[in-house]
């Protein structure tokens, strides 16, 4: 039996989506689709898979992601789906540990990436909102006045995104100093 359900997870909570991908997985649904905000999934044995998410650095067809695609599941790994730039994979818990980062390096490389994407989103979107905001006060514009109170209230949770994952980066790359 198909379920779906949707939820929201910003681009900062990978951890916890994943987290919660793999409790859905050890009471017995395995994610089979996936879309925005939208998670499609079927009965299988409890605990049977574990999942792991990954921002990509080019979207699932280019050939380099298409490679790297092929190299996870040459390890036992399935690709479930993508969404933009996000691929999700699961693998049977039976065959072992499932883990898409072998080092402080990829992790911090993967933060790399997801850093960049809000910060490119939170650039865009303050644009918007002080254009807004201008045409707003210029030209007494109810719509654009709302239209930019949004822009500024999504603005927050971005920033907020910004710190967290800066600040997981840096203790990764502190960690990786002392290791060296």
């Amino acid at each position: 039996m198909r379920k779906v359900i949707h939820k929201v997870f910003w681009a900062w909570q990978a951890e916890k989506e994943e987290a919660w991908l793999n409790e859905m997985a050890a009471k017995g649904l395995a994610l089979v689709a996936v879309g925005y905000c939208r998670y499609e999934f079927e009965d299988c044995t409890p605990g049977e898979y574990q999942y792991r998410i990954e921002l990509l650095k080019y979207v699932p067809t280019n050939p380099e992601s298409q490679q790297y695609i092929k190299f996870i599941e040459d390890t036992g790994a399935e690709q479930i789906g993508s969404y933009m730039r996000w691929v999700y994979f699961r693998k049977k818990t039976s065959d072992g540990p499932f883990d898409l980062f072998s080092d402080l390096s990829s992790r911090i490389n993967h933060l790399n990436r997801i850093i960049s994407l809000l910060f490119a989103l939170s650039i865009f979107n303050l644009g918007a909102a002080i254009y807004n905001l201008i045409i707003a006060f210029t030209f007494p514009s109810l719509i654009n006045g709302i239209a930019g109170a949004i822009n500024l209230a999504v603005e927050i949770p971005l920033m907020i995104g910004l710190l967290k994952l800066t600040a997981k980066r840096d203790k990764l790359k502190k960690d990786q100093k002392i290791f060296e």
